[in-house]
């Protein structure tokens, strides 16, 4: 879990004296780290009666050609490259901005996997 609330230190590396402790809405929660496999989704309920749809797993990908703008859905073969994490590339985990290969070529992920619940990507040259 991650708390989400403001830092105890200021600016110029002192403490900032609480006036309460810290409480569970502050709470994030774990991250759906999204790996290539089949489909599968979670929906979460979120504050203000909203949901998420966290997507645990996914093999298929909306690839959107921008010269053309064609949108076709296509299987994912394995993750390229990823900026949020050098490590996520070896364990095949998609996120916004991950590099991904696909059967019409590379594409970049533009959706949020783990709080939309679908892979949207655009292709690369």
């Amino acid at each position: 879990m991650r708390w989400q609330g403001s830092s105890r230190r200021k600016v110029t590396g002192g403490k900032v004296i609480a006036a309460r402790g810290k409480r569970k809405f502050e709470m994030g929660r774990e991250s759906a780290e999204t790996r290539i496999s089949e489909t599968k989704r979670k929906n979460v309920h979120t504050m203000g009666g909203n949901r998420k749809v966290r997507l645990l797993q996914c093999n298929t990908a909306n690839v959107t050609n921008p010269k053309d703008g064609k949108t076709t859905s296509t299987p994912i073969e394995t993750v390229l490259d990823n900026v949020a994490n050098k490590h996520y590339i070896r364990r095949n985990i998609l996120t916004k901005g991950s590099v991904i290969r696909t059967s019409l070529g590379t594409a970049k992920v533009t959706s949020r996997p783990g709080q939309e619940g679908v892979v949207n990507a655009v292709l690369i040259e």
